[in-house]
């Protein structure tokens, strides 16, 4: 055999084991999987960017949370200024029994429209827990119906709450003074009433829509009732917040 025949098989041959090698390292290293996206921030960063779920939590539920923890803080504020009006005012403040006070026949009741209106809401939650619960069996009529009932009691709520700033209205109140005592009270009860007031407003408003969209079959086209219970979330919020609201400030 010629020296160049040699030097040829000898060069496929060397060739022939780096292949080999090559091989064999690659069989042995860990399988990549081609859908993972890179770990730590850059991963992050992956996830958002390509418009994927960078949580466990679904993106509608913890939208709402951030939302709802907002809000917690505003009302926060708002029952904390109030507190400290009504510590530090030199004048009077009003009896809220007096003040909310009804005459029904020839009884005077105190509160006895601020209970109704407590009720209401808190028949409301237990409505809407229902609701959520038949969502996820995807009954949809007994959804419907649970959730129109839930925005019917909240638009009682604030129809409630219209006659009682009506009443108060046409007996003096005004955001900067009233009949009987310090001046600040209107001005406090307008602000955390009307607030709350907007939000139950809105929510009437949310649950509708939600509603007619569980009757017309829109989830089941989805494939998820989410949407029902982030609703819920809102709702049971807003109750929540009134529980807060008829304590401070009506029974304090």
């Amino acid at each position: 055999m010629s020296e160049n025949a040699l030097t040829a098989h000898g060069q496929s041959t060397s060739a022939l084991e780096s292949l080999r090698q090559a091989a064999a390292e690659t069989a042995l290293a860990p399988a990549r999987d081609p859908t993972s996206a890179p770990e730590g921030l850059p991963g992050v960063v992956s996830d958002w960017s390509d418009d994927k779920q960078a949580f466990r939590v679904p993106w509608g539920k913890a939208m709402m949370w951030i939302f709802l923890l907002s809000d917690t803080f505003i009302f926060t504020c708002f029952l904390t200024s109030y507190m400290n009006v009504r510590i530090s005012t030199t004048m009077p403040w009003p009896n809220p029994s007096e003040v909310f006070a009804l005459n029904i026949g020839n009884a005077r009741i105190p509160l006895i429209l601020i209970a109704i209106m407590t009720m209401v809401l808190i028949t409301s939650s237990g409505t809407m827990a229902m609701a959520v619960n038949f969502g996820y069996a995807r009954n949809r009529a007994k959804t419907t119906a649970l959730m129109l009932i839930t925005a019917g009691f909240g638009a009682t709520f604030v129809g409630m709450q219209a006659f009682e700033w009506t009443k108060l209205i046409t007996e003096g109140v005004r955001p900067w003074a009233n009949p009987w005592g310090a001046p600040q009270f209107g001005s406090v009860f307008f602000m955390i009433t009307g607030f709350h007031g907007l939000h139950v407003s809105a929510g009437v408003i949310y649950l509708t829509v939600v509603a007619l969209r569980v009757r017309r079959g829109f989830y089941d086209r989805k494939g998820s009732y989410e949407t029902v219970e982030i609703t819920g979330l809102y709702w049971h919020f807003v109750d929540l917040v009134w529980v807060f609201i008829f304590a401070f400030f009506y029974l304090w």
